[in-house]
């Protein structure tokens, strides 16, 4: 009896590995992405979050917003200049890299440019010796932030411009500069900006120059190659927002539309991610005069910006003495704690998850319901292949309040939702829709009326391909007061650009499929 019993324990363990070998001998694969795809820089772009800007130049000692180009050098003095400080205040307040104007409309260059007398080398700072490029990009690897660079492309000081072809070699002998003495640039900010004078910009040859000295840079225009304008510069961008674009209907400095600035294109051939820049200030220089806008309408800025698929780019310009101003340290702390004190931590974090199909079936951990609980979007939930309902059941196992949602999709994988939305199970055991989103991309928040609720369900109402879920979360916002961006409409109230229903139930589904 004792040799049976052993030969039944060991077939019963051959049977369970032969089991398992014929399961990993046919894992179904994951999805096939959908063109367009983010480069792996455009990635790590995004991936960033946020910005901060420093316009800092004559203009800061002039008091002027669009210099001249013939104010004198000799008033760039900012005694106290400290780079460091301008990067701490950056990285304590969660900005992942920062961008400086090398040159301003008005030509002066904040490095010793060998291409002319309008620069700091002609101020009195640091006796005609300083670099600030230098001293910021040093700062800046120092603390591991990235570091980038705007040389504008009118100049209202060089004497060679208007002449197309001079002016063409003057603007890339100082890019060539930039972008080769001070070891690696993450951002090159170039706009369309132009003085008129029958002046015309060689930009593909510029964005070619560009690539080949620094490959990993991210060249950010009106449309592209890298990375797009949203269209305004109030840090907002359309509450339907797709990173795809297609950059031959546009032209840098022409008109463009700005509702295909702001929504993109989900029809684009090309991958181009909006960028929204908006400044701490009224202006984009210093002025002693003006006061930085509250903590909490950098947080609205945030879920326009960032919350709609895009990166935020803040403006926070350096005062006269070469510091950022107290009262902007302030602000931007108190932003930074109002995020943390709405993201730090996602209710949903323990919450029992299903789905209405699992990709490779229940048994296939890769694409668990799962995986929207994990930080970042590497990893994704997948449905099954030729669904026709896309469903994330969750139960948070006790009654929650909150009013926010954020979701991400894996966008390495392609920008796939169309449409999606939010219900929660009501105290009669209906469904009730709680809020529609449109696009997600990269990062997607929505903020509603606060509700309490345990059992939710995430909806995919239209995608471009099987949708693809890497981060789901639940928050609580105590501070933001909902303000209507768009009239009221029948079918319910809009805020910031998200549709929130007054009330809509679904009686046919009476409880949670958990």
């Amino acid at each position: 009896m004792k040799t049976r019993f052993r030969f039944s324990i060991k077939t019963q363990l051959l049977l369970f590995y032969s089991f398992l070998i014929h399961l990993s001998s046919s894992l179904k694969p994951p999805p096939l992405p959908i063109l367009p795809l983010p480069t792996s820089f455009q990635l790590q772009w995004q991936n960033d979050d946020m910005s901060i800007f420093f316009h800092f130049g004559t203009n800061t000692f002039a008091d002027a917003e669009r210099g001249s180009g013939h104010a004198d050098p000799t008033i760039f003095n900012p005694a106290k200049l400290n780079a460091s400080q301008w990067i701490h205040v950056a990285k304590e307040s969660g900005f992942s890299s920062v961008l400086l104007t090398a040159k301003h409309h008005d030509g002066f260059c904040l490095w010793p440019s060998e291409y002319t007398d309008y620069s700091v080398r002609s101020s009195n700072w640091r006796n005609g010796s300083g670099d600030v490029v230098a001293e910021l990009a040093d700062a800046a690897r120092d603390a591991g932030v990235g570091f980038g660079i705007y040389l504008s492309p009118w100049d209202r000081h060089e004497e060679c411009y208007g002449d197309t072809l001079r002016y063409n070699e003057y603007y890339l002998a100082q890019m060539n500069e930039l972008l080769t003495r001070y070891g690696e640039i993450k951002d090159v900010f170039l706009d369309g900006a132009n003085g008129g004078k029958g002046m015309k910009y060689f930009f593909e040859s510029w964005f070619s120059f560009i690539h080949q000295l620094q490959p990993g840079g991210i060249i950010f225009s009106e449309c592209g190659p890298g990375t797009r304008w949203v269209g305004n510069e109030y840090g907002v961008a359309g509450s339907t927002c797709w990173s795809l674009f297609n950059s031959s209907v546009v032209q840098i400095g022409g008109d463009i539309d700005p509702i295909y600035q702001k929504q993109g294109d989900p029809f684009g051939s090309e991958w181009l991610p909006a960028l929204c820049d908006v400044s701490i200030r009224p202006g984009w220089f210093w002025h002693a005069s003006e006061h930085p806008k509250s903590a909490r309408e950098l947080l609205e800025i945030y879920y326009k910006s960032l919350g709609r698929n895009c990166k935020l780019l803040l403006n926070v310009p350096p005062n006269s003495s070469g510091l950022i101003s107290p009262e902007d340290i302030q602000v931007l702390q108190e932003f930074s704690e109002l995020r943390r004190s709405i993201f730090s931590h996602n209710l949903a974090a323990s919450a029992f998850l299903n789905a209405s199909s699992t990709r490779g079936g229940i048994q296939d951990s890769r694409f668990s319901p799962y995986k929207v609980l994990e930080e970042g979007i590497p990893t994704y939930w997948a449905p099954e292949e030729n669904q026709s309902k896309w469903i994330l059941y969750i139960d948070l196992k006790e009654l929650v309040t909150f009013n926010v949602l954020k979701v991400q999709e894996p966008i390495h994988m392609g920008q796939r939702v169309i449409e999606f939305h939010l219900e929660v199970l009501n105290r009669d055991g209906f469904w009730k829709r709680v809020v529609n989103g449109t696009t997600i991309g990269y990062q997607r928040l929505l903020l509603f009326p606060k509700i309490k609720s345990q059992y939710l369900k995430l909806v995919v109402d239209k995608s471009r391909a099987d949708p693809l879920i890497s981060y789901l979360g639940i928050y609580m916002d105590q501070v933001t007061v909902l303000s209507e961006d768009m009239p009221y409409k029948k079918s319910g109230t809009y805020f910031n650009g998200t549709q929130v229903l007054r009330s809509t139930t679904n009686n046919s589904s009476g409880s949670a499929s958990m």
